[in-house]
């Protein structure tokens, strides 16, 4: 009898601490698992504390953008009909591009992906283009739809992709780049096509320049200024 109890004291024994191993995993299992909803939990409540303050925020700007335009046409009835202040708002708006105009000019197209290009066109080659018409008295400027104004930046984006106005650029068919000019139009054409079609033309691409009556589209951005503030005398 007292056999038979040693013989069963071993396996009961490892029964029970089996037993009190498998207790203790799920116990932490369970702690494990709750400690993961927390974290959840935390990090849902997170996100819709992110969503919030960006749902406020974007409420906050919607109401300044309606009491701007409330006071943008509360200005234009007070100036009313008189010809000098609007022809004077008009230029202001040409000259900062928020203004769509037409006018005599100059189309340039240029192609640079046919094989025989050894480098093709890049944000320094537009920004010079840029420059020279601008020299060359340009009065508006656009290039694939994009207005070019003071705060226009020209950037690569990738390897490939060159966005202007924070746009990327599309490529016409058969015409990556199409650069409009409005201005005297025998002075653009002799600019250009002195100083920069030639540079263009040596590194294979094919340029080509029209003078035809052009419509040039408004800048489609948004000026902000945090720290410029305006010198009141």
């Amino acid at each position: 009898m007292h056999h038979w109890k040693r013989s069963l004291a071993l396996p009961v024994t490892l029964v029970a601490i089996a037993l009190g191993f498998l207790i203790s995993l799920q116990a932490q299992t369970q702690k494990n698992v709750s400690a993961a909803e927390q974290i959840s939990a935390e990090r849902m409540g997170q996100m819709k504390s992110v969503l919030s303050n960006s749902q406020a925020q974007n409420a906050k700007l919607q109401e300044e953008h309606r009491v701007l335009l409330d006071q943008l046409d509360a200005a234009r009835k007070k100036v009313g009909t008189d010809p000098q202040l609007i022809d004077q708002l008009k230029q202001l708006q040409i000259l900062d591009g928020t203004q769509a105009v037409a006018g005599p000019g100059i189309q340039i197209s240029i192609d640079d992906r046919n094989k025989n290009v050894l480098f093709p066109l890049g944000t320094d080659d537009i920004a010079r283009m840029i420059n020279t018409l601008k020299f060359a008295g340009a009065e508006a400027i656009s290039i694939n739809g994009q207005r070019i104004v003071a705060t226009t930046a020209i950037v690569l984006s990738g390897s490939s992709t060159i966005l202007v106005n924070q746009v990327p650029i599309s490529r016409a068919e058969g015409i990556p780049y199409e650069l409009d000019a409005i201005g005297d139009q025998d002075t653009l054409l002799d600019y250009y096509s002195k100083l920069e079609a030639p540079g263009l033309k040596k590194y294979g691409m094919t340029v080509s320049i029209v003078k035809k009556a052009l419509s040039i589209p408004s800048y489609k951005g948004a000026y902000t200024f945090k720290q410029a503030k305006p010198i009141i005398p």
